[in-house]
């Protein structure tokens, strides 16, 4: 699953990178109570993209409510995210790993994939591998 969720009102709020580090480590935190497969992702200013499998019986919905409502609380500064959040199943998991890993690059945020720091790219997060 392809997933986006925008903070409201585009709030740039993850350019402060106390706020994107625990948005990458809550993603993580994540996974140890909600099992979840992830294979890529990107924590942009004010969106993040996940790309995921989760196994049943777990459901997205559950994941994104969880997801956002603890790093609400964890960063204590009120509502923070759009209410929905929207999802694809890709046909081509590859272009979306393409697609998340260079959206910084394509904002002017970094100069490559792998020199931004909130991103599966980057190379110093522990995600699990399409092979």
């Amino acid at each position: 699953m392809f997933v986006t969720t925008n903070t409201v009102h585009r709030n740039p709020l993850f350019s402060d990178p106390a706020n994107a580090y625990e948005a990458v480590a809550h993603l993580y935190q994540l996974q140890l109570v909600h099992p979840f497969f992830l294979f890529a992702f990107v924590v942009m200013p004010d969106h993040c993209h996940f790309l995921l499998n989760i196994p049943s019986p777990g459901r997205i919905s559950t994941l994104m409510n969880v997801y956002k409502s603890g790093l609400t609380f964890q960063l204590g500064l009120g509502k923070i995210w759009q209410p929905r959040f929207h999802i694809l199943i890709p046909r081509d998991p590859w272009k979306v790993v393409e697609y998340i890993h260079r959206n910084p690059v394509k904002k002017g945020l970094s100069q490559s994939c792998e020199d931004y720091p909130w991103s599966s790219a980057c190379g110093k997060w522990d995600v699990t591998r399409l092979d």
